[in-house]
């Protein structure tokens, strides 16, 4: 077996921003149009995909059947299920392109052309536990998959760049129509033809609603996408009924449920293992604990080798611009970032800073984090942010922790602070504290609980070789 010295080769050039699949776009500031960043319009393959490549005749159920034959899958008649269902869906949508019909205020009105558009296939919900191989299947249907306009996402990735075009559209109208100021102009649907117009199929990783800012506007975003031909497939955790269950004001999300389920087939699988928990860690360890009394001289010299492959060894502060705020890092040398959770975790960071340095920086090296309870869920709300949005990039990722990853975070009690908060919270909203409502995830902290189990997986394969490897074979291939 390689040591984990030789994972830490890594590519002697700048990263760019087209290295980093995701819907993140930059826009140009003329009110005539969107100049958008990197979309791979009629690409057939995503960098983003960790599983082998394959060759592009085959279909998801033969590359599925290959990765047996070769020993690198074992066999799952419940993953098999899914792969049928996947193959069944490959096969409707073969060089699928939207129906032209649309609807539009004339088939509203008089139902002309939306047969077309009822007509087109239907996607595919997959939820389960942790680890059970939701996200590699869809990655192998989606590399196989020949709709020539395509794009696989995380979900919370691509909610950003939502309210990043809804932000930037409601700045142009105003420059663009005689919009009269009694009529209140609604962005999603124009957000939605120009999304639809980028990808007829939508793959998205990790589907949870945990904001109430996404919750309101999800039925009208995604029933504009579904009229407008999209075809969706998705990863969750969750069944549909259970998405932002105790959610802040969930009556009003609950109806995007039955749009969801009447444009995508829902399917299970919960498999009742854990494969990311069976793959053995790393020859060389990169997570420590603290109370070992050595792990910041391990972390140190685990630093001073990734330094020396570095084109540049010089070690320094950086500062990242995130829209328009600049974010000062100060321990950084070429792509790797040295950093702890109180900087991370503690101060005002949400998924678009994470992004940016998983943009930036190949490598991260987390020191100090914590133990964590409901006491500071602010905080762990934050690191299972930085955790999913580091994984779904491929940034390796160093650690030092006071716990082994799945005793990392319990329920304890919530801080005087956080106490105060909600019921502030429910001052203002005019909830009772006994109430329904008092019960709400973003009360109780159900939520964070829940994505923890994800969090403790994720962390677990990031520290094996594999996981290290997969950064070189995306870099490789956007060479």
């Amino acid at each position: 077996m390689k040591t984990i010295r030789s994972v830490f080769l890594v590519q002697r050039r700048a990263f760019s921003a087209t290295n980093v699949n995701g819907f993140v776009k930059q826009y140009s500031t003329d009110a005539s149009a969107f100049a958008q960043e990197n979309v791979s319009q009629n690409s057939t393959s995503s960098t983003s995909s960790p599983i082998t490549t394959e060759m592009e005749s085959d279909s998801p159920i033969t590359a599925y059947k290959k990765r047996i034959a070769l020993g690198q899958l074992q066999r799952d008649d419940y993953q098999m299920t899914v792969v049928e269902r996947l193959q069944s869906l490959y096969n409707k949508i073969d060089s699928y392109e939207p129906p032209s019909g649309t609807v539009n205020w004339i088939s509203k009105t008089f139902g002309f052309g939306a047969k077309n558009v009822e007509d087109k296939p239907k996607g595919l919900y997959l939820h389960g536990h942790v680890g059970t191989g939701k996200t590699m299947l869809m990655d192998m249907f989606y590399q196989h998959c020949k709709v020539r306009r395509k794009q696989r996402v995380h979900f919370h990735k691509f909610m950003l760049d939502v309210h990043k075009r809804v932000h930037i559209l409601k700045q142009l109208v105003p420059r663009q129509y005689n919009v009269r100021k009694t009529q209140s102009f609604d962005p999603i649907p124009p957000v939605a033809k120009e999304i639809s117009n980028e990808a007829w199929l939508l793959c998205f990783d990790e589907f949870q609603v945990t904001d109430i800012a996404d919750a309101v506007i999800l039925k009208k975003l995604f029933t504009e996408l579904f009229n407008c031909g999209v075809v969706v497939v998705a990863t969750s955790n969750r069944p549909p009924d259970d998405l932002y269950k105790n959610g802040l004001q969930r009556g009003n999300f609950v109806p995007f449920i039955g749009e969801l389920k009447k444009n995508c087939d829902v399917v299970s699988l919960n498999t009742g293992v854990d494969y990311r928990m069976n793959t053995l860690p790393a020859e060389g360890k990169i997570y420590f604990l603290t109370g070992d009394g050595k792990a910041e001289e391990k972390i140190d010299e685990i630093f001073q080798a990734l330094i020396a492959e570095q084109e540049e060894q010089v070690i320094g502060s950086r500062v990242l611009d995130v829209l328009g705020r600049k974010v000062l890092l100060p321990e950084t040398c070429g792509a790797i970032l040295k950093t702890d959770f109180d900087f991370m975790c503690k101060q005002a960071r949400g998924a678009i800073d994470y992004l940016e340095i998983s943009k930036e920086f190949h490598t991260v090296i987390l020191e100090n984090i914590p133990k964590m309870t409901l006491f500071n869920k602010t905080e762990a709300r934050r690191f299972i942010t930085l955790v999913d949005t580091f994984y779904d990039n491929k940034v390796r990722l160093v650690c030092s922790a006071a716990a082994k990853p799945k005793d990392l975070f319990g329920a304890g009690d919530i801080s005087q602070k956080n106490y105060d908060d909600n019921r502030n919270l429910m001052d203002d909203l005019g909830i009772q504290e006994k109430s329904d409502l008092a019960q709400s995830s973003i009360f109780t902290g159900e939520e964070e609980l829940f994505a923890f189990e994800r969090t403790v997986s994720r962390l677990t394969e990031m520290q094996t070789e594999e996981y290290w490897n997969l950064r070189s074979s995306v870099e490789n291939s956007g060479s």
